[in-house]
């Protein structure tokens, strides 16, 4: 007889899916889960010091290896504390497994009177794909791997398991468990599912009539691994590449065919293309609802949309053919359709005038990161910073213009390798997604460009990063201020500004404070040497970089973005 308690159980089946970091904040109702990971020598518990950068720490690691990441956060202001990084996970579709305890089985309803009550599973509904109680203890297998099924298949995301805690130190014989703790070829199709073959054969067809077609990627395509793919047909097409902000690095930025997203020429491409080939995404906000100016009008203008999710297809924008399957899959049989019938298309002159259009619209900003203005442009430090870090450096963007601003000079080069919560925005994912990002890839460069406000937000994880002994580097473009927010009250409210401005804080000394490596820099020359230290300090590093406040408040392109954003309010 071989017993085992609820906690165990969890971290057997955790250790069949592969998973090796658990992130998380310990509590009462866990003990069985952190002893169970103590004795277990390929699982690692990563502590963390609050519980909003666990669930971004397994969100990165998600988006890093293709795998979900795994958090856990105990009962009640534990399990809160997660929303706002399951939030911004379950925005970008990406796969995560959070477990949550929860008080006793018989004490799971409201107004009883219990310490840390709440009902997690309504408080994790409207961020989550699939949520379950874990009870009775014999259902434990069975429910962990519901739960890495469904965050994985179809369009992926979050799942919640939530585990009284009697489940948890109950121990029984795993005889008695209603499955065994399998193997994941043992209770799920490991290989996503792949479009019928006439509309593949349609849409090759609608792609070899089209005299301009243009690929257009969502992250869809990231999750796939279909990058290869897609680079395989657009050369074979000779055909421009747009994407949206989130899949940066499908194709490298400066590979000839590809457009950088929301530039001149992205929208020269998007608005004069006959056919739009739409590649594991959608038309959402920003893509402008795929509407004109930035595409061209419903009619010349096709769609093709090959998407996992047969709820995405047609989402905003009616489309001439939907196929529903995986996009590297799909892809593939596409390119081979296409080949049988069509010879390698001739580079096209369409393409050359985009990428025009594109050198026109980067020429000022190529200039203003070269500039030599004392306070720092905020250029300057992106360009310095890009310059910097090699090509397969994995990049994390977090903040508002600080975002702006690393859009148009931080280049991304590889799959994987970018890391910004693009559809949620959310602020204090950096130090987060960097720590876990350097644990997935502890042999590639990790940089975090963040503003001063939301390096904030989470601004203790240096802690730990340094108890990792990780050597992330944290850029804060630092203008003492909500800059986005102080824009936006400048340009809309003749400079009222209210609740945007802060002391000027030393954070290169409070980085110091935790034993990482610290350094203030307020001339732009200074940048190279101080980025050169940081990475040899073999410590977190933080770089409090003074830019220019004003300039900061006047990011190309953003009094049109304000005035897009209040006429949506208004809407």
């Amino acid at each position: 007889m071989v017993q085992k308690t609820g906690g165990e159980v969890i971290i057997d089946c955790l250790k069949e899916e592969g998973v090796k970091f658990v992130f998380g904040i310990p509590g009462d109702q866990l003990y069985p889960i952190l002893d169970a990971i103590y004795k277990e020598d390929s699982i690692d518990f990563v502590t963390f010091r609050h519980e909003q950068s666990c669930a971004n720490a397994a969100d990165a690691w998600a988006r890093v290896t293709s795998r979900p990441g795994v958090c856990l956060g105990t009962v009640g202001p534990g399990a809160a504390d997660l929303v706002p990084g399951v939030y911004a996970a379950f925005a970008d579709s990406i796969p995560m497994v959070i477990i949550t305890a929860q008080n006793q089985t018989w004490n799971i309803y409201p107004g009883h009177g219990m310490t840390q009550d709440l009902d997690q599973i309504n408080l994790f509904k409207p961020i989550t794909k699939w949520q379950a109680v874990v009870s009775p203890w014999k259902r434990i297998p069975s429910l962990v791997q519901w739960a890495f099924r469904v965050a994985i298949s179809g369009r992926p995301g979050p799942v919640l398991l939530d585990v009284p805690s009697d489940v948890l130190f109950e121990k029984n014989d795993i005889s008695e468990l209603m499955l065994p703790v399998s193997k994941p070829e043992n209770y799920r199709c490991l290989l996503n599912p792949v479009a019928q073959h006439d509309l593949i054969e349609k849409a090759a067809d609608l792609i070899m009539k089209a005299e301009y077609p243009l690929i257009h990627v969502g992250g869809g395509a990231l999750r796939s691994n279909a990058s290869g793919e897609i680079q395989a047909l657009a050369e074979h097409l000779q055909c421009p590449v747009t994407s949206t902000v989130f899949a940066r690095g499908v194709l490298p930025d400066d590979h000839p065919l590809l457009l950088l997203p929301a530039g001149y020429g992205a929208i020269a491409a998007q608005s004069g293309a006959d056919l739009i080939v739409l590649i594991g995404g959608r038309f959402g906000d920003l893509d402008n609802w795929g509407r004109p100016p930035f595409w061209g009008e419903q009619e010349p203008q096709k769609v093709i949309q090959i998407d996992i999710d047969p709820e995405m297809i047609g989402l905003n924008r009616p489309v001439q053919l939907g196929i529903i399957g995986d996009a590297k899959s799909t892809v593939k049989q596409l390119i081979e359709v296409i080949k049988s019938h069509e010879r390698p298309r001739k580079p096209s002159s369409w393409v050359e005038e985009c990428h025009g259009a594109q050198d026109e619209w980067l020429k000022d900003f190529l200039k203003q990161g070269k500039s030599d203005q004392t306070p720092i442009h905020p250029l300057r430090v992106i360009q310095e910073v890009r310059d910097f870090f090699p090509r397969d450096a994995i990049s994390i963007v977090d903040g508002g213009n600080t975002g702006v601003w690393a859009h148009y000079l931080n280049r991304i080069y590889e799959p994987n390798t970018f890391l910004w919560p693009s559809d949620s925005g959310h602020l204090g994912v950096g130090i987060g997604y960097a720590i876990a990002a350097q644990l997935a890839k502890p042999d590639k460069k990790v940089y975090a460009i963040m503003g001063d406000g939301s390096f904030m937000f989470n601004v203790q994880e240096l802690e730990t990063a340094r108890r990792l002994k990780l050597p992330i580097v944290i850029i804060v473009a630092n203008d003492r201020a909500y800059g986005m927010i102080k824009a936006g009250q400048k340009i809309a409210y003749e400079q009222r500004y209210i609740g945007v401005d802060f002391f000027d804080v030393r954070y290169d000394k409070l980085a110091e404070s935790m034993d990482c490596f610290g350094i203030r820099v307020s001339e732009p020359n200074a940048i190279k040497p101080a980025l050169e230290k940081a990475s040899d300090s073999g410590v977190p590093a933080v770089l409090d970089i003074v830019v220019d406040r004003e300039i900061n408040l006047e990011p190309p392109d953003f009094e049109t973005l304000a005035g897009i954003w209040l006429e949506g309010c208004l809407d």
